[in-house]
């Protein structure tokens, strides 16, 4: 039964990570990724958390551009899932534990995103894709600090931990619509 009410809670999450990321105009580094991945990962582990940073690049970019920087950023978001469900586990969803981990984990991932693999894919001088990645980093760093002090101990608690999300309670709603959940 776990798995079938973690589908609802990742469908919802997916949809809205997805819409947002979709929003014309946005700035592309302050995005809500991070900040609904971890607190998938805490609430799922390891592959919970991999899962859905994985699948929520992947199908972010089935509808706008796909190719081999899908791949690696999917693995990289994957990983910071996996990172997330790590830190978390026996840390409380906060709104510092949440910003404590986005910033570790914008760092990494920017610096190996960024002028790691720019220099190895478009052979890129390292110091001056790392001197390019600042400014991204610097916005991409803000965004993230933000929706996980504001968005990820809200979604953590009215989506990931909502038992009234899970497919019985959807299932008596739909059967039972007079009764109150």
């Amino acid at each position: 039964m776990k798995q079938v009410n973690l589908g609802v809670k990742y469908v919802l999450g997916l949809v809205v990570c997805l819409l947002i990321r979709l929003i014309p105009f946005r700035i592309p580094n302050i995005e809500p990724v991070m900040a609904t991945t971890m607190p998938f990962g805490k609430q799922f582990g390891y592959l919970g958390g991999f899962a859905f940073g994985f699948l929520s690049i992947v199908i972010f970019d089935l509808f706008t551009k796909f190719g081999l920087w899908t791949w690696i950023t999917a693995i990289m978001y994957g990983l910071v899932g996996v990172g997330a469900a790590w830190w978390l586990h026996n840390r409380s969803a906060t709104a510092i534990n949440f910003a404590k981990y986005a910033i570790v984990a914008t760092l990494v991932y920017d610096f190996i995103t960024g002028p790691i693999m720019s220099s190895a894919m478009f052979k890129m001088p390292f110091l001056e894709s790392l001197i390019g990645q600042i400014p991204f980093t610097l916005w991409h760093l803000g965004g993230n600090v933000v929706l996980a002090v504001v968005v990820s101990p809200a979604l953590y608690k009215w989506v990931v931990k909502n038992e009234n999300l899970e497919i019985s309670k959807i299932w008596q709603l739909i059967v039972h619509p007079t009764k109150s959940l």
